[in-house]
């Protein structure tokens, strides 16, 4: 009788251990593929839970470089993890490349417009919507605009922003934007156009000389006070289940694995590789055509 009370304890302790969970910063347009690990995840992990935080990846790395708790950070691109990673809370030699994605040219379903080409964005009288500046999603949109200049003048990047009309603090509110018929055109990821808003928009694909290779790395955070259980969900995500659910939801499949994308972050480009790149043109006919995915 006396040992039953340390017994009851004993069996308590279990219980209570197995609660556990991970905080998880991710650029917005994880969103959907995001959820999706997660339940994955916590159906195979019982008494784990995962809490999701979605902004845009400047704004992410912003909020950990000023403290924020998180056990976890996915970054649209690599520059962003790069300052988490300068201001300490984020050891590089723990981050891994886990998908690429690629641009569209997204427009409101009936295109009022009358929109064929990213070259007709430079005309007058359009209204653009893009990310605002700063944001993953940004850098690559300016570097592919820019990547035109040879072909349709050295303004043609002026010129379109001279239509633009809104710039978005994350690539949502542009894809939510075009969707509610607020714009005539926008560039988004090509994971924005899947889902259930693929009803409401028209996509128009990019021509690979000047697409842009978006590449996403995730981090455990150094001072995580789960890290073994923030190493374990990062090691889901790199696994065939893990790749099985991302590439559902329209990311191309990651070109490193086992390299560190930060292990020489001093000889990284300062410009996104475009597909015109020899590097990126085996991974760009790996990646499946927006058209397709939908």
């Amino acid at each position: 009788m006396r040992l039953l009370p340390l017994m009851l304890s004993l069996l308590c302790i279990p219980l209570v251990s197995a609660q556990a969970g991970l905080t998880i910063f991710a650029a917005t347009s994880l969103t959907d593929a995001f959820e999706s690990l997660a339940t994955a995840f916590e159906a195979q992990q019982p008494g784990v839970s995962l809490q999701l935080n979605f902004a845009s990846s400047s704004s992410l790395a912003a909020q950990i470089i000023a403290g924020a708790p998180a056990d976890i950070f996915a970054s649209a691109n690599e520059k962003q993890l790069e300052l988490v990673v300068a201001d300490g809370r984020v050891d590089g030699e723990t981050a891994r490349s886990f998908a690429h994605n690629q641009l569209v040219l997204a427009l409101p379903v009936d295109n009022p417009a009358g929109i064929k080409s990213p070259r007709d964005l430079a005309d007058e009288g359009y209204l653009l919507v893009l990310a605002a500046a700063g944001t993953p999603i940004r850098a690559y949109t300016d570097a592919m605009l820019q990547s035109y200049a040879s072909e349709y003048g050295a303004d043609f990047s002026r010129r379109v922003r001279r239509n633009l009309a809104s710039e978005e603090s994350n690539v949502r509110q542009v894809v939510a934007r075009l969707a509610l018929g607020e714009a005539d055109a926008g560039i988004v990821y090509q994971t924005d156009a899947l889902g259930d808003v693929a009803e409401q928009l028209l996509v128009i694909e990019i021509d690979a000389a000047h697409n842009q290779l978006a590449a996403y790395p995730i981090a455990p955070l150094a001072d995580s006070a789960n890290l073994d259980l923030a190493m374990t969900f990062i090691d889901f995500v790199l696994s065939d289940a893990g790749r099985d659910i991302l590439a559902e939801h329209g990311f191309c499949p990651p070109a490193i694995l086992e390299a560190d994308p930060l292990s020489e972050a001093n000889d990284l480009p300062t410009v996104p590789p475009s597909f015109a790149d020899e590097n990126t043109q085996a991974q760009a006919k790996r990646c499946p055509s927006p058209i397709e995915s939908r």
